[in-house]
């Protein structure tokens, strides 16, 4: 049985100091509304999600760092806000270098063995590089590496096969072989059971050392068709065939396969989920099973908004991914630590993903020098208040800062890569300056900056003083 160590951790009431394992899990576009629990859609189903809610502690003011995934899963892994490296698009996207060390590496410093399993997409690393796990301090690992196939994996096809038989739609279709500790691999089965099952083995390993297992599902990322046999004729769903060379230009045909031109997608969608959270009940079975679930600290998050045009649903939120709207940035987050931590509760306050590295690394006796996350402990057992009041994004042509109830956002007029979103994606990030009040309006109706010229001023002084600490920090680095 996988133990847990002692040499760090907490000491309440004269208990003996624990060191926990940790399992991060991190979704792929999981709209913000698209859990049972919440009641909104009587069509979902994620009952292990509701479990970690109900056994552990729910974020209701949670952000990740970017509203897509590159910078977004950059800024959590690092611990730190990504534009200090100058990511902060799909097209300067990178991992940070060695001088940002990532969470597996600071955790294994302190002991931890460290597995990695499913998604990576930091920005176009190839195999070998800095942002390929092995790399970046994951002792055990299995994945595919996003960059190189537009973003996505395909959930059912992996292989040489798969290459030849898609041709000049292998990219697009992400069927290359995955990589297990940097060597290839090919699985020709329905992905979410494979990284589940990857994660379980690391977890179920005889070795004494705790463990740190992250654990990065593709789903719900788009093409959510790609269902096995057996699913789709349980759910009475009918298949739809992938692109493939000839069929049409391949923006016609992705513009297709999305909402609002995809019959049954939010079906596809919701089946996805529901596999997907399918196997996250496993994993934690698995932890119980083992006598160590107690003593895990179990994180869930997704790495950006829902994407509304592979049917998430994010309400009562405006926008979604790739947006600065709260639909873009604003997530589930889900904690469960039963041996510290109180079941059923929520917390009101801002918290970002940056703050799973530092929350882990103060559980675990790691360093934190040089993180913008903060340990969360206090915060979520209810013994101390939000642990800040600001935030920033910024993806250069559109930026936002929050600062307690107010919200300063600003996209670039004319901007081509919101003409981009706008043709691509069915999606309106928006235009021009703005200010909300998110207490009295947390829909972002109102643009209220006529309003309140002194708040938009503070904010804008906020952000340029931010934007100072992140250019030098970015000089640095280069």
């Amino acid at each position: 049985m996988a133990a847990v160590g002692s040499e760090a951790g907490h000491d309440h009431g004269g208990a003996a100091p624990r060191r926990p394992n940790i399992l991060l899990i991190v979704s792929d576009d999981h709209g913000y509304a698209d859990r049972s629990a919440l009641g909104i859609d009587p069509e979902v189903r994620t009952p292990a999600l509701d479990r970690l809610a109900a056994e552990g502690v729910g974020c209701e003011e949670a952000y990740v760092t970017a509203p897509v995934c590159s910078p977004s899963r950059a800024g959590l892994i690092a611990g730190a806000y990504q534009q200090r490296w100058g990511a902060h698009w799909f097209d300067d996207s990178s991992m940070a270098g060695p001088e940002h060390p990532s969470l597996a590496e600071r955790l294994r410093d302190v002991g931890y063995r460290t597995g990695y399993y499913g998604k990576v997409h930091y920005g176009p690393e190839r195999e070998g590089d800095r942002g390929a796990p092995p790399q970046h301090g994951f002792d055990d690992s299995f994945y595919g590496l996003a960059g190189l196939s537009m973003g996505r994996l395909n959930y059912l096809r992996h292989s040489g096969d798969a290459v030849a038989d898609y041709g000049d739609a292998a990219k697009a279709m992400a069927v290359q072989p995955l990589s297990a500790g940097g060597e290839p691999v090919e699985v020709e089965r329905f992905l979410t059971d494979e990284i589940a099952d990857r994660a379980a083995a690391f977890i179920a390993d005889d070795d004494e050392r705790p463990f740190f297992a992250m654990v990065a599902f593709n789903a719900v990322h788009n093409f959510c068709w790609q269902l096995p046999d057996e699913e789709l004729e349980a759910r009475g769903l009918p298949k739809f065939d992938d692109w493939y060379p000839g069929a049409s230009e391949y923006l016609d045909w992705y513009d297709g396969a999305i909402s609002p031109n995809l019959p049954n997608g939010r079906a596809y969608y919701l089946a996805q989920l529901e596999l997907m959270d399918r196997r996250i009940g496993r994993l934690l079975a698995l932890l119980d099973e083992r006598g160590v679930g107690d003593d895990t600290i179990v994180v869930y998050t997704t790495d950006n908004g829902g994407s509304q045009c592979n049917y998430g649903v994010n309400a009562p939120l405006r926008g979604s991914k790739y947006t600065l709207y709260e639909g873009g940035v604003r997530v589930p987050f889900l904690v469960r630590w039963p041996a510290e931590l109180p079941g059923g509760a929520l917390r009101e306050g801002l918290v970002s993903s940056m703050d799973i590295a530092a929350t882990a690394l103060a559980a675990a006796g790691g360093d934190r020098a040089g993180l913008d996350g903060r340990d969360l402990l206090a915060f979520l057992r209810g013994d101390e208040g939000p642990v800040r009041d600001e935030l920033h994004w910024d993806c250069r042509w559109q930026w936002s800062v929050r600062q307690g109830r107010w919200k300063l956002s600003w996209v670039e007029p004319g901007s081509p890569h919101a003409e981009e979103i706008r043709r691509v994606e069915h999606t309106e990030p928006g235009d021009g300056l703005r200010l909300v009040d998110l207490l009295a309006d947390p829909a972002e109706q109102r643009d209220v900056r006529d309003e309140h010229p002194a708040v938009v001023h503070e904010l804008t002084a906020a952000r340029r003083r931010w934007r100072d600490e992140m250019d030098r920090s970015s000089a640095l680095s280069g």
